[in-house]
């Protein structure tokens, strides 16, 4: 199988130099990944903006239209942690539509990645920690509009709790939010999520997939979900500047290939999203961010 890939080249944002969360990694990780033959150019499928309905099936309007005016007051903005911008607005909305056809294709070919997405800390009505709108809720809750899904289950493995997912979903059996997160690390609040585990400062690479294998595979035969929303945030390693755990390269791609393989091999079609990572090396986040992709495209090649 062809491994498809979301990219959306032409919507690349300037920030301040130094920022925790530069944009220009979605670019270099697309360039990486075509350089390094992980992907092929005929794989690579181009998103479209979403129309409001589709944002407003998890956002009020009202914040819809604030943000993408420009018009959010100070406090609502900082929460957010971006610097507002025309461009950063049609950024956003692209990564939204990213996820949606990243989701559309795993449904089609049973793997696809984004190579952007993973916004869970936005919540209806605001958002927060650099998410503005939660691409993860919209794309679970538009596909079962359209009746192409009927359960979700979103296995979140960034460093920080999907506080805001698990805000949207915690009433509603049609979507299982699993989140294996630091438990001192940001939000200071957590949600309750259908399944969550805290882990506790420094773990390491054995200790963390040990606890993983111990989990995802009952979570997959008890709620058999027709699509899995997989956010693989690369903050869980050991030099990640907002992380507090204590990964390696080799322990990320570890849990990339469990995640996918298991999923895979059970029948489940897997989309999968980079999710959150900061650091000032740039190429170094950015090689971490690829592990996903790669771990995809051996994946593939096993299940062939």
């Amino acid at each position: 199988m062809n491994l498809p890939i979301v990219y959306h080249p032409q919507y690349v944002v300037p920030l301040p130099d130094g920022h925790r969360f530069p944009m220009s990694k979605f670019r270099l990780l697309y360039e990486l990944l075509l350089a390094d033959e992980i992907i092929k150019p005929e794989n690579v499928y181009t998103p479209e903006f979403p129309l409001q309905q589709v944002l407003e099936l998890i956002h009020t309007s009202d914040y819809i239209t604030a943000y993408c005016q420009g018009t959010l007051d100070a406090k609502a903005q900082r929460r957010i942690g971006l610097p507002w911008s025309d461009l950063l607005v049609k950024r956003t909305l692209i990564a939204v539509g990213g996820t949606i056809l990243t989701a559309k294709l795993a449904l089609k070919y049973g793997l696809a990645c984004n190579t952007a997405g993973g916004t869970h800390h936005a919540f209806p009505s605001y958002g927060s920690g650099f998410c503005i709108f939660n691409d993860l809720a919209i794309a679970a809750r538009f596909l079962q509009q359209l009746n192409l899904v009927k359960k979700v289950l979103i296995v979140d493995l960034d460093v920080h709790q999907g506080d805001g997912t698990a805000y949207i979903f915690q009433d509603d059996p049609t979507v299982f939010t699993f989140s294996m997160h630091c438990d001192i690390n940001f939000p200071a609040i957590k949600q309750k999520s259908d399944l969550d585990i805290p882990l506790p400062e420094g773990l390491d690479d054995e200790s963390y997939l040990q606890i993983l294998a111990q989990n995802l595979p009952d979570v997959l035969s008890q709620f058999k979900p027709d699509l899995v929303l997989y956010d693989a945030g690369v903050d869980t390693h050991v030099k990640d500047k907002l992380g507090k755990l204590s990964l390696t390269d080799r322990g990320l791609y570890r849990r990339e290939m469990q995640v996918l393989s298991v999923c895979l091999a059970a029948g489940y079609p897997v989309a999968s999203v980079i999710g959150g990572g900061y650091t000032k090396d740039i190429n170094s986040l950015v090689y971490r961010h690829s592990l996903l992709h790669r771990a995809a495209k051996e994946v593939s090649l096993l299940l062939s």
